[in-house]
């Protein structure tokens, strides 16, 4: 009778014991690795399409995640992107509508709008809310989004790692010495995206299980100048050497000129690079038995930089075909980027989203993940995909649409596009002109269909005015000292 009691104990005490455990593994935090690379196109890697650029990890990891093919940053240049990212808000609506501090042209037709050169402070942003919820915030790269008093400690962030007001590697470039105040050089042959993968490892080295943490891993690479890894270099050079065909070709797009094929060894060797180091990061998740717990979000601020003005004298280096065009348009080249997102606990196999998603859909989405009640009264214009991540169902969201009222050097002249179902209308102002296109059947957008279908074309541009207005995007205005005389718009 007494041995009989004593089992039972014994099973009430493992079952306890069980209970509790389930327990805290249900209530434990769950971390957020994001990760953001600079430029990167839709076709810059092996499991979208490259043939000649090499991403091994990134493609591993593309096996274990959800990718969504149809992912769009929100604007085609880096700053708004950025911003929209941080607040879950539309650049219009945050008032950061171009690059800081932005492309000023001399005599063009016509005056485009002042907009913010700094996230305000006001802004509720992504990791100040992560950070009022228990977790350890860090950043590592490139920020963007204002000088002294802005930068990513004054927005929330614990640790900044290289995060201050420029948009590009200074300096010595890639290699040191970087003139970057909020990273010390490094040795001489230190690559940049080496050393913040590094400061990002070291980090989690002071994380232990019990608390969850915010990494937010934003690379320079693959923004010009482009300066080629000296560790890969040589493995791309060769293999250019054995490319069937090694004619660049490029094609006219307004006052650009596109790059068509993708046949630049230095870039290869940046994206080699950078997936080297994705690679080292998600290796030392694993090690310290984080990697299930997190989940791990892998983007583009924009698309890559396909097309330059023509005037420059200068070729893009990198190309995107099928899609149209590149950085700064707001052609599909411009705006459509790679999405990967490993849901923490993740146990399903890769899967393919075709649903149309957007940059400010990480705010709501990383704060439901993460159990964290959003503040409802302030705005937001991003959509939580955790629908889509945890149960594979459809967004209630009709449309989506990009701001753009500004010059840029890869020969862009101001606009805005919207995307409704299978239809993306574009305006550009100057000419007062639309264009229609069918994105199932032409994702190429080579066939304007605003005259075949000018009904479908007046509704979508009326429903861009509208939603433009009710963010009180700002606009662009006639020149009035616009010279007919002279050369226009000067880069």
């Amino acid at each position: 009778m007494r041995k009989n009691i004593k089992s039972v104990l014994i099973i009430l005490l493992v079952f306890c014991i069980s209970c509790t455990d389930k327990k805290e593994v249900k209530e434990k935090k769950k971390n957020i690795v994001f990760i953001l690379v600079d430029d990167l196109g839709w076709k810059d890697l092996g499991y979208t399409g490259s043939t000649f650029y090499e991403s091994p990890n990134i493609d591993a990891l593309s096996r274990e995640s959800i990718q969504f093919t149809n992912a769009y940053a929100s604007s085609s240049v880096c700053s708004p992107s950025r911003a929209a990212i941080l607040t879950g808000k539309h650049p219009a609506r945050v008032g950061i509508t171009d690059w800081i501090p932005g492309t000023r042209l001399k005599n063009t037709k016509l005056t485009t709008p002042e907009d913010l050169h700094e996230l305000p402070l006001k802004e509720l942003t992504l990791a100040e809310v992560f950070k009022s919820n228990g977790y350890k915030t860090f950043f590592a790269g490139k920020w963007h989004l204002g000088s002294e008093g802005y930068y990513p400690e004054n927005q929330g962030f614990d640790i900044n790692k290289g995060g201050y007001d420029k948009g590009g590697p200074r300096g010595g470039g890639y290699y040191p010495p970087y003139k970057n105040p909020k990273l010390k050089d490094g040795p001489k042959d230190e690559y940049l995206t080496d050393r913040l993968t590094t400061e990002s490892i070291n980090f989690l080295d002071t994380i232990d299980h019990s608390s969850p943490f915010l990494l937010y891993l934003s690379f320079y690479t693959v923004h010009e100048k482009i300066q080629a890894n000296n560790e890969f270099i040589d493995k791309f050079e060769d293999k250019l050497k054995h490319v069937e065909s090694q004619e660049k070709s490029y094609r006219k797009e307004g006052n650009g000129i596109t790059t068509l094929s993708q046949l630049n060894a230095k870039y290869a060797s940046m994206v080699y690079a950078m997936d080297n180091n994705v690679g080292r990061l998600i290796k030392k998740l694993k090690e310290k038995g984080l990697y299930e717990n997190t989940t791990l979000v892998f983007t583009s601020d924009n698309g890559s930089l396909t097309t330059l003005y023509k005037k420059r004298n200068k070729k893009a280096p990198t190309a995107v075909l099928p899609l149209r065009a590149g950085k700064g348009w707001l052609y599909e080249g411009g705006i459509r980027v790679p999405l990967l997102i490993k849901p923490s606990n993740y146990l399903g196999e890769a899967r393919i989203s075709e649903q149309p998603v957007v940059g400010h859909d990480f705010y709501p989405t990383l704060l439901a993940i993460a159990g964290i009640e959003r503040d409802a009264t302030i705005p937001i214009d991003g959509v939580d995909l955790s629908p889509i991540l945890q149960k594979n169902k459809s967004l209630d969201r009709e449309e989506l649409f990009w701001h753009f009222p500004h010059y840029h050097g890869s020969g862009w002249e101001p606009g805005a596009a919207i995307r409704q179902g299978k239809w993306k209308l574009i305006e550009f102002y100057e000419t007062n002109t639309v264009e229609l296109y069918n994105l199932t059947e032409d994702i190429s957008e080579s066939n304007d269909l605003s005259l075949k279908h000018p009904e479908i074309a007046t509704s979508l541009q009326n429903r861009l005015h509208e939603l433009q207005k009710s963010m009180n995007a700002n606009r662009v205005t006639i020149n009035p000292n616009y010279n007919t005389t002279i050369p226009e718009g000067t880069y």
